[in-house]
């Protein structure tokens, strides 16, 4: 194992932290769904023609805010940040539709957005490679559209987490804190 990502904790304790971390989560009962939200801790992987050359795992580096239209609706508004399969700092923009609510804090959503250039230089490599590369040739903007759909779970009436693929074959999971 490599010495960066070590644990400070035992071996055979993992196990019984993360145990109860899992016991924990499930026996909370979700509330209604809050306002607003922050994304964190995307975790990603290709899962097709991958041999090391993308970005995955925690490396995207991934956050966003979240705003449903009301508190009724089942839209939001997600804007953010996030390294590319490329490595390239990107703006991601998009929508979120709530599909199917399954109960007891399980919703079948989709996500429909943009990821991709933007004005700040922060921003500007982001089309250097891939699809992305690919629009910036027919429109001048590097970007790719992202079509995302998912389970996501809530633990708690501010905790939760979905996992999910990015169409075609990018599997994610994401932690979801919400606030009103």
């Amino acid at each position: 194992m490599n010495a960066k990502y070590e644990s400070k904790i035992k071996p055979d304790r993992r196990h019984y932290l993360c145990g109860a971390v899992c016991i924990a989560a499930f026996t909370c009962q979700a509330d209604d769904i809050n306002l607003y939200s922050i994304n964190t801790g995307s975790y990603v992987y290709h899962l097709t023609h991958n041999h090391g050359q993308y970005t995955e795992h925690f490396d995207n580096k991934f956050i966003s805010v979240e705003r449903k239209f009301s508190e009724q609706s089942d839209y939001s508004y997600i804007l953010g940040t996030m390294n590319n399969s490329f490595n390239d700092r990107c703006l991601a923009a998009g929508v979120r539709k709530d599909w199917v609510n399954l109960g007891d804090g399980l919703v079948f959503k989709g996500i429909y957005g943009y990821v991709g250039e933007f004005f700040f230089d922060a921003f500007s490599d982001c089309g250097d490679h891939g699809s992305y590369h690919d629009f910036k040739k027919v429109t001048g903007i590097g970007f790719s559209p992202y079509i995302y759909h998912g389970f996501q779970y809530n633990f708690t009436s501010y905790f939760g987490m979905d996992v999910g693929l990015i169409i075609p074959s990018v599997f994610v999971i994401t932690v979801q804190w919400s606030f009103r």
